[in-house]
């Protein structure tokens, strides 16, 4: 099993330069429509709110900024590196790197579409 994690995008090419920049990776997948990256087991996807309006029909609401919101959580080795490059890339920080209560060291970001993006990894301290 692998499991495939979708953002819904305003400019495909753009969220791809930003992640390509901060993961530190290229894609695996980059067509129209669709990109993918190959992260740890699982798929860190890319798709254009249009392309997602198109496939899942105006029920869904994928323009409404409400239903855009995402967090994606990512453990890495050096989650203080991933952040800084986040920033670096456009994004916008939102909480610092340090210590959480969960046993993890975290920090926050936006990306260009306003997701969520956290890079933590285990505490050394707890």
């Amino acid at each position: 099993m692998k499991a495939h994690f979708i953002l819904f995008v305003a400019d495909q090419q753009a969220s791809t330069r930003f992640y390509t920049e901060v993961m530190d990776i290229t894609p695996s997948l980059n067509v129209a429509g669709m990109t993918e990256f190959d992260i740890g087991g699982a798929v860190l996807g890319l798709m254009p709110r249009a392309g997602a309006e198109k496939l899942l029909g105006p029920a869904a609401q994928i323009s409404s900024d409400a239903n855009n919101r995402a967090e994606t959580y990512i453990v890495v080795e050096d989650a203080r590196t991933f952040h800084c490059r986040a920033l670096n890339a456009g994004g916008v920080e939102i909480s610092p790197f340090f210590v959480r209560d969960w046993g993890h060291s975290a920090a926050y970001s936006l990306d260009p579409d306003g997701h969520i993006l956290a890079f933590a990894e285990l505490s050394k301290t707890m």
